[in-house]
């Protein structure tokens, strides 16, 4: 097999237990080694790699770069990236009642040259896994999740994609036009098939799919309900929107009665195998049952803010032991697209709501790896750097102009300029070098995207 030695740089392993703000997140090596064989980590520590893996193995020089795990996210919306700019100023309800009639148009083909640019720009800022949760499909709109699935692979990362739905339209109540949503026995129907073809439940799988009707404003209970018994005979996870807003909360009340907490966990939605995007409107009362259950949160500070929907109680509900993960979210509401950045985000953003000593840089790091590969079930696999585990390895360059000289190379993540990625691996594959792609031609992609967003317009 293939051995590649990473040494030189500052290694942020991030493998022990967390501790919130106390600055101990696991082994630190200034000038450590990595050793990767195949798709595996056969080594890690301080200073010089063994002598015993050196001989056939290829050497990255990391001096003046940080090396840390790939970077893991928790929630996204891919195809979204065809619609960036729109809606600016405007908050979750109206934003989505604005871009509904655009998404309901789109097909396989559209999505696969949005994910594909999305999925390039994840890679680009240290992003090995993908979490995407995809709930639009239009009436001969094509094997949507499919395209997903291809494009992970033409870009080489790692997919965890779900397939998601909505069933509850405006004249049910629900937030979405009734031209954009499925019956409940068909999206129940498409979400097994969509397991049944994509989830691998290897230790290296590549692609994982989980069942995710969208939110509790756009999906019925009866669906809600027969997903959570649908995923659980597969043995997959489950993932949707919950506490994102205060107008869900009201929405809520006035339709079921209870929180949103209250009305997803009378219908199986809380345990181990499940995760919530965002939960920036979660009480005490619910980070308990959270934590209690072992529900995950993926936080996503950056859209949370453009949407101006808060900021998410984080610190609570680590220290309460919610898993707890990163993301970017659609590329609708964060044009960015970049994880990297969300590390800063989540620091800063986390900061300005519970002080300046309560959400270290370590923190940041620490959800943006081994807590997203917790929220997705996979940390016995990804999310640090520990033997064994896949090769899926940042390695940031913090000695140009923007970082030369900082006093903690883990702060040029966490508080700095996001650094550029000068190498990726992902299952021990060079993804990203030199700060580009080395599986696609970027300038492909990028016309790809803009011919994509130009017929998506035009379909209105």
């Amino acid at each position: 097999m293939a051995r590649t030695i990473i040494e030189g740089g500052y290694v942020a392993a991030v493998d022990a237990s967390p501790q919130l703000s106390t600055g101990a997140m696991g082994n630190e090596y200034d000038g450590g080694h990595v050793v990767i064989e195949g798709t595996r980590i056969v080594a890690v520590g301080p200073g010089r790699a063994p002598d015993a893996f050196r001989e056939g193995a290829s050497v990255v020089d990391a001096r003046g770069c940080l090396v840390t795990p790939g970077l893991i996210n928790t929630h996204h919306h891919l195809y979204q990236w065809l619609t960036r700019g729109y809606a600016q100023d405007s908050i979750l309800f109206d934003w989505l009642t604005s871009l509904y009639p655009l998404w309901a148009r789109i097909d396989a083909d559209l999505v696969g040259a949005g994910a594909a640019g999305a999925m390039s720009v994840l890679a680009r800022s240290g992003c090995t896994t993908v979490g995407d949760h995809h709930y639009v499909f239009p009436r001969g709109g094509g094997d949507i999740v499919g395209a997903i699935v291809d494009a992970s692979a033409r870009i080489g990362v790692r997919l965890h994609a779900t397939r998601g739905s909505m069933d509850r339209g405006q004249s049910q109540g629900g937030l979405p036009p009734d031209f954009a949503v499925e019956s409940t026995d068909a999206a129940l129907a498409a979400s097994q098939e969509a397991v049944e073809r994509y989830h691998d439940p290897s230790f290296e799988a590549m692609v994982r799919v989980a069942v995710a009707p969208c939110s509790p404003f756009s999906v019925t209970e009866d669906l809600l309900r027969e997903a959570a018994v649908l995923a659980r005979s597969l043995d997959v996870r489950l993932h949707t929107h919950a506490s994102e807003t205060a107008e869900e909360d009201e929405y809520c009340l006035a339709t079921f009665g209870k929180s949103p907490t209250d009305h997803l966990g009378d219908l199986g939605w809380l345990g181990p195998d499940v995760w919530m995007a965002h939960a920036v409107r979660l009480d005490d009362a619910g980070i308990r049952r959270y934590a209690e259950t072992g529900t995950g949160v993926a936080h996503c500070p950056s859209s949370n803010a453009r949407l101006a929907a808060g900021i998410a109680p984080v610190r609570d509900m680590l220290r309460a032991g919610v898993p707890v993960g990163l993301g970017v979210d659609g590329s609708a509401s964060n044009e960015s697209g970049q994880l990297g950045i969300e590390i800063r985000e989540a620091v800063l953003m986390n900061r300005l709501r519970t002080g300046a000593d309560s959400f270290s840089v370590r923190d940041g790091l620490r959800i943006a790896t081994i807590g997203g590969a917790r929220v997705l079930g996979r940390e016995a696999e990804i999310g640090s750097l520990e033997v064994g585990k896949l090769a899926d390895v940042a390695v940031w360059r913090i000695d140009g102009v923007e970082h030369a000289g900082i006093l903690d190379p883990v702060a040029a993540l966490g508080l700095g300029a996001m650094p550029p990625v000068e190498r990726l691996f992902v299952n021990g594959r060079v993804v990203v070098d030199g700060g580009m792609l080395t599986t696609a031609d970027e300038r492909t992609i990028a016309a790809g995207v803009a011919a994509a967003s130009e017929e998506l317009a035009g379909r209105l």
